[in-house]
């Protein structure tokens, strides 16, 4: 599994940069690092409802001399013996040195009763106390999510340099495959392997273009294979096997596909195939539902977001414990569905009933991936082991 993914990493080279306005740049990463406009905040400013003074005044009684709003400077610099009134994220006057939130004095007739001493600082925001003009607010191969999103913009940051999205195309090969909702014929079974796939490329930070499933005819595979190709990302459903109607491999290596590998000591989606053509990344899942699901966060998800110039794209696997023992396999890595649960000292993970690799059905209930790596005899319940996160 690790060199496998390693290969995939090595050919997976960052896109060119464009500029996003930062209110379409959700999910995108960061091409160059992002930095502060402005002072962050950009004043000295209250941390509280109450009075601004200098500490050395207090305790006694002192004049309030102005009320501060926020959004609105200061009147006039603070005289010794003064205080004056002040909102939450108010401009803190020159000559103060702290606030005294409005629960702690006494406010009547103009006059405030302070009855402790202020501390120097106390509930002051200094300016760039948060960040520096020109400081790194969020760095290069960094996804964009709310918090940063929020950061940059409270940074005064309108644009940044984001990687291209990849384009993906998506073929799910294969005569059987009907669209949900049609009439099953003998044989025949509904196609969810595009779905699945589409859904996971998009949440991986890919545009994509979804084909109609694909007949096994070779004229038919070579079309919607030419057509994919021209992506940054193409991945097939189905057809890299050894089966007489297994024609993706074969039709890919004609149109000039080099294949990297093609089988990887896992389960489920042993079958997977990884090649290039040119700068374009193709990727052959297995048609089994899980196994396809499974293949494409170990191998396709880390190249999508590797394409995007994301600092770790590998997969990021987290430690848990067994709620029930799970038999190791001798020649491959195991992930395993699971439910996980917050435990008193760590996650539980509770292994699911049925993991054939066609039972996307039960699949539904599986938050989880656990990690069984190959080996003899069993990782006994109440055993850490590790874990992706599915959703």
């Amino acid at each position: 599994m690790e060199e496998a993914q390693r290969l995939i990493i090595e050919r997976a080279r960052p896109l060119p940069a464009e500029t996003v306005r930062l209110e379409q740049a959700a999910g995108r990463i960061l091409a160059e690092p992002a930095r502060a406009a402005v002072d962050l905040p950009p004043f000295a400013s209250s941390a509280m409802d109450g009075f601004a003074l200098r500490a050395a005044n207090s305790p006694g009684t002192l004049p309030v001399v102005a009320r501060i709003a926020a959004g609105v400077p200061a009147p006039r610099a603070l005289e010794g013996g003064e205080a004056m009134a002040i909102a939450t994220g108010g401009v803190v006057p020159e000559g103060a040195d702290a606030v005294i939130p409005i629960e702690y004095v006494v406010d009547h007739d103009n006059e405030v009763e302070i009855p402790e001493p202020a501390v120097p600082g106390a509930n002051v925001r200094p300016r760039g106390g948060d960040v520096r003009s020109g400081d790194v607010v969020v760095a290069r191969g960094t996804r964009l999510d709310a918090a940063r999103l929020g950061a940059l913009a409270a940074s005064g940051i309108a644009e940044v340099e984001c990687f291209a999205r990849p384009r993906a195309s998506v073929v799910a090969t294969g005569t059987e495959l009907r669209p949900p909702g049609e009439p099953l014929g003998p044989g025949e079974v509904y196609e969810a392997n595009g779905l699945i796939l589409a859904t996971q490329l998009e949440s991986a930070g890919a545009e994509v273009s979804r084909a109609p499933a694909v007949v096994d005819d070779e004229l038919a595979h070579r079309a919607a294979l030419e057509r994919g190709l021209e992506a940054d990302v193409l991945v097939t459903s189905g057809g890299v096997s050894v089966g007489p109607h297994d024609l993706v491999r074969r039709i890919e290596a004609e149109l000039g596909v080099e294949e990297v590998f093609w089988r990887v000591a896992v389960k489920p989606g042993k079958p997977v195939a990884f090649g290039v053509r040119g700068s374009t990344l193709v990727f052959g899942l297995p048609g089994n539902p899980v196994s396809s699901l499974v293949a494409f966060e170990l191998f396709v998800r880390p190249a999508v977001l590797a394409l995007q110039g994301a600092a770790d794209p590998l997969p990021r696997f987290e430690p848990g414990r067994l709620a029930a023992a799970l038999r190791r396999n001798p020649e491959r890595d195991e992930l395993v569905r699971a439910r996980s649960t917050d435990g008193d000292e760590a996650v539980e993970l509770e292994p699911l009933t049925g993991q054939e690799s066609h039972m996307i059905g039960r699949a539904a209930a599986a938050d989880a991936l656990v990690l069984v790596p190959r080996g003899e005899g069993e990782l006994p319940a109440g055993s850490t082991a590790r874990y992706l996160r599915l959703g």
